[in-house]
Parts: structure tokens; sequence; C-alpha cells
């Protein structure tokens, strides 16, 4: 009995790991080019100690290309 509890319980362990063998996507070109924009934007966004709604908006007009203009700082 305890034998047909155990091969099911072994079949579940062993199946993540036969589907983690997968080789991961690579990003489009596009997807890239986003992230590299967020990190960007958020490093900036870093730099300037923005913070709350001031960050919301830099972000968003960061992330969307315009320059974003001059940041301003939380107070």
């Amino acid at each position: 009995m305890r034998a047909l509890l155990l091969i099911p319980a072994m079949l579940a362990l062993a199946s993540p790991a036969v589907a983690e063998t997968r080789p991961a996507r690579q990003p489009t070109e596009a997807q890239a080019a986003q992230q590299q924009r967020m990190r960007q934007c958020n490093t900036d966004a870093r730099t300037n100690n923005l913070t709350g709604d001031a960050r919301k908006e830099f972000m968003r007009r960061c992330l969307s290309g315009h320059s974003g203009g001059t940041p301003t700082p939380a107070n």
C-alpha cells in the first residue's frame, strides 16, 4: 500500500524538473528595447530622488518616449 502512494508522489516531484529543461525564450527586439527604457527611466527617477506622484508622472512621460522635462524632486 505504501508503495502505491509513493509512486504518484515521486512522479509529481519529478514533473517540474522535466519542465524546467526547456530553454528560456529570448525577448524580442521590441521587448529588449522596452526593458532597457524601463531600466534607464528607473535609474533617472532614482538619481533625481523622485517619489509618489512626481515619480509616476516622470515614469509615464519617460516610458512614453517624451523627454520628461526637468523632473520635480519630492518635497
